[in-house]
């Protein structure tokens, strides 16, 4: 028997309603899982076993009376620790943040609790969501459940640690240039940021999406049907809008469906040739299922990534100047290097900076003016040591790893990360496909059809097994 800790939402589900499983059964088997595997890879900022036990108990006794309170009832789940949650302390990743309790749920958390799903516990995340690693001066080092050794990415790191190492089926993050998508593709798992405004994020900002990453299509189909709800907290938040999330398990049939196969992202690291290999093969699947695929242009320039890296230097520097210094310097030094300069950086900088996120936008649009979707590698580069920050570690060229997944953030275009294959050290490689904004159920039908298609997939990482 699957233990109920690797069973999709969907599957948890269906044996709530069959009465062959319950909730205290698969809250258990996660809060079991969590203890076996958190001594190895500190994905979780905070856990709420004793509630998450309670919660389960009421959702077993609303299942066996026929009663479910939602469409999450009884799924254990987690949040990123920036999603907010009425009565526990936001850190943002740095030791340098005061810990003041949130006042009341953000909207996601309002919407879990509507669906009556059950958050076992929140992930951690790096300083301030500025890096994609592990690393972070308040929560210590998230690790890749593939490999110890590795980095799970970011900024949702604990997110993909806690999806790949089965903290439930369900993890929330968020994502402002690939903060999903990279630590899903290098943990092997989905990673899925809807249109920008399908899902409200307080407090709003440029280009921030709240997503989840889960083990299947299917249920970050669900994930996303709970939380895109608009509310007026967010006034970037879309309208309602009519859609069919249970569409989007079906798979899409590809015949004459246009593919556009960008290979290179223009600027920053150049693809590694196994990554390549895997996304060409996937090209290649696609087109044995009829898709039509041909090569499109990459979207970045090098001036596009300097003028975001200037953008959000500014923005931070104006965010954290007002620090005392007892607080300042419990900042990730790495950070301290990044910011190095930004006071000096002038008003016509950072505007031009600020710029880049309309060309990007402009020019991800341009690449879907003759295709459906594009498809391309979610990462030029494979996960990089732990002990490191970005590829490279330096603080003056940080975001050579983003090329691929910014534009979409900046365009608000849905895009979804799958895993596509191995790089030689066991950890996973990416491959990301992107959609027409707002076409976010098209989307997740193709990935469906990736799903189904692909190679079978290695089995899911075991914590070590302790002397």
């Amino acid at each position: 028997m699957t233990d109920p800790a690797d069973l999709p939402a969907t599957d948890l589900l269906a044996g709530y309603r069959a009465k062959t499983l319950s909730p205290v059964e698969a809250v258990d088997a996660v809060l079991a899982r969590i203890e076996r595997w958190e001594p190895h890879i500190n994905a979780l900022y905070t856990r709420y076993a004793e509630d998450a036990r309670a919660e389960a108990a009421a959702s077993a006794e609303r299942w066996r009376r026929g009663e479910p309170a939602g469409a999450l009832d009884g799924v254990p789940l987690t949040v990123k620790e920036n999603i907010e949650t009425a009565g526990c302390p936001t850190p943002l990743g740095s030791a340098a943040t005061d810990l003041t309790p949130a006042q009341a749920n953000s909207p996601t958390a309002d919407r879990i609790r509507e669906a009556a799903g059950i958050i076992v516990g929140k992930t951690t995340m790096p300083d301030y969501g500025m890096s994609s690693s592990g690393l972070s001066s308040f929560h210590g080092t998230t690790r890749n459940p593939w490999n110890l050794a590795r980095n799970p990415g970011g900024s949702s790191s604990g997110a993909g640690a806690a999806a790949a190492a089965g903290y439930g089926p369900i993890h929330y993050g968020t994502d402002i240039g690939g903060s999903i998508r990279l630590p899903a593709g290098w943990c092997g798992v989905v990673g899925f940021k809807p249109s920008f405004g399908r899902i409200p994020v307080v407090p709003p900002y440029l280009g921030r999406t709240i997503g989840p990453l889960t083990r299947t299509v299917a249920d970050a189909a669900l994930a996303t049907s709970v939380a895109a709800v608009p509310d007026r907290r967010d006034h970037t938040a879309a309208p309602a809008l009519a859609t069919d999330w249970a569409a989007a398990v079906e798979p899409l049939a590809l015949a004459g469906v246009r593919v556009g196969l960008m290979a290179e992202a223009g600027a920053g690291w150049p693809v590694e040739p196994a990554i390549g290999a895997a996304v060409a093969d996937v090209a290649e699947l696609l087109a044995a299922l009829g898709a039509r695929v041909a090569k499109v242009e990459p979207i970045m320039t090098d001036h596009m990534l300097a003028g975001l890296n200037d953008f959000w230097r500014a923005r931070f520097w104006s965010e954290l100047r007002t620090l005392p210094s007892s607080r300042s310097e419990k900042i990730a030094p790495y950070i301290h290097g990044w910011l190095a300069g930004a006071d000096n950086l002038t008003g016509a900088a950072v505007f031009d900076g600020y710029s880049q996120f309309d060309a990007m936008s402009v020019a991800a649009e341009r690449r879907l003016d003759a295709v459906d979707f594009l498809a391309m590698p979610t990462s030029p580069v494979a996960a990089w040591p732990v002990e490191l920050t970005v590829p490279g570690d330096n603080p003056t060229l940080p975001f050579r790893h983003i090329g691929f997944t910014v534009p979409f953030n900046a365009g608000g275009h849905p895009a979804i990360s799958m895993n596509c294959g191995w790089s030689a050290d066991g950890t996973a490689i990416g491959v990301q496909f992107v959609g027409r904004r707002y076409d976010d159920v098209r989307l997740l039908r193709l990935a469906a059809a990736f799903e189904r298609a692909r190679p079978a997939q290695n089995p899911w990482p075991q914590p070590p097994v302790s002397p």
